[in-house]
């Protein structure tokens, strides 16, 4: 993969160039990096870099041989770590190597692409997926060995935050002392999730949202789009290549969980006093619930998202609100009022409580509905002067 493939993250890339032409190539990095800021393909990149002996600033300097086996992600000194879960085919102790060709088609097809997209890739979008302790004992058994062509070895652990408590302690002592010319590269999008004894034996790559001017030019070169229509996507992907891709072809599911969201505040609105409305609540919670939880988690930030850019418009502060609802009769100027610094902290909690909630698989209609119903008494309250 080229570099020149990845959209900003200049300082990163300059980073890690020079990192492999000092010779101080850290044995375990972790990059921190919200969706849509490239860790995966820029990772990749990078790891192509080390193991194909690249020079300059490209991956097609050094061996042709090793760059096409890395673009067809193929070299057998890289490997990979991901989420996964039991599916139709593989019933009992998945691991990552049993979706390789899977793996590699959804890389091909956007290297942008977040863990929902993962999911409904491989049909599992009802499960939750993780990297647990048979993933651990393959990687730890793959790194011991020595490399096929004679140099490094890579590992790109997409998502460490799924590892689980077994796996990440399986790791530890890899991570903390790899074998030799061994390098591990774990992606994170909530390094708060990642264990701290992880965190400690990582050097810590950060990567930034991208900018507006950054996917707007993308956005021309890559799709043909004007600029005007560009400008106007990059405004509302607030920094995610991948939600401006998703934008721009109609496909996100924030279309879908804008009518959840706009159905929620309306009943729960009209909820106080109104005994009769609950049951509308309850129906609403049986809808959400019978999704995937990982839908149900990226519908709950979703909603953390909607109100914090009600609050900003509220506040006048309009440079910083991407949000335009498409949904008619909905104005977001009319709703801002109801989301102010009286109650805006307690909607985060409860929103934040919920998705904590369901992470640890409680009763999703329990525990939706109870959000539901607290937020009735939220959304009434007044401000204070």
């Amino acid at each position: 993969m080229l570099f020149t493939t990845i959209i900003g993250q200049e300082i990163v890339k300059k980073q890690l160039f020079y990192a492999v032409e000092s010779g101080r190539i850290p044995h375990a990095q972790l990059f921190v990096a919200p969706k849509g800021t490239g860790a995966l393909p820029l990772a990749i990149a990078y790891a192509q870099y080390i193991l194909c002996q690249n020079t300059g600033k490209e991956n097609n300097t050094g061996d042709s041989t090793c760059n096409l086996k890395l673009n067809k992600l193929m070299h057998p000194d890289l490997h990979f770590a991901f989420p996964v879960a039991t599916t139709g085919n593989v019933k009992r102790h998945p691991v990552s190597d049993l979706f390789l060709e899977e793996w590699r088609a959804f890389i091909d097809n956007n290297p942008y692409g977040d863990i929902l997209d993962w999911y409904s890739h491989l049909g599992i979008e009802n499960k939750q997926g993780q990297i647990g302790v048979d993933e651990a004992e393959n990687i730890v058994k793959k790194l011991a060995l020595k490399s096929y062509e004679g140099g490094y070895k890579v590992l790109i652990l997409w998502m460490a935050e799924k590892l689980n408590i077994a796996a990440a302690n399986k790791l530890l002592k890899l991570i903390e002392e790899p074998p030799n010319n061994t390098v591990l590269l774990l992606i994170t999008e909530n390094k708060e999730q990642i264990i701290d004894t992880i965190l400690s034996r990582c050097q810590e790559v950060k990567l930034n949202p991208l900018s507006e001017n950054h996917i707007t030019n993308a956005l021309i070169e890559r799709e043909q789009v004007s600029e005007n229509e560009a400008r106007k996507i990059a405004h509302q992907s607030d920094g995610d290549w991948n939600k401006a891709l998703h934008i721009l072809h109609n496909s996100t599911n924030d279309q879908q969980f804008e009518q959840w969201f706009i159905t929620w505040v309306r009943t729960a609105f009209k909820a106080k006093g109104n005994a009769a409305v609950i049951q509308e609540l309850i129906a609403w919670s049986e809808t959400i619930a019978k999704t995937g939880r990982e839908t149900q988690k990226s519908f709950l930030n979703y909603c953390l998202q909607f109100f914090r850019q009600a609050m900003l418009k509220n506040y006048a502060a309009d440079s910083l609100v991407f949000l335009e609802p498409s949904t008619a009769n909905f104005d977001l100027d009319k709703f801002a009022p109801f989301v102010h610094s009286a109650n805006i902290l307690d909607i985060s909690n409860e929103l934040n409580t919920a998705i904590y909630h369901i992470e640890r698989n409680g009763n999703a209609k329990i525990i939706l509905l109870d959000l539901s119903i607290k937020l009735t008494r939220l959304l009434h309250q007044k401000e204070t002067v």
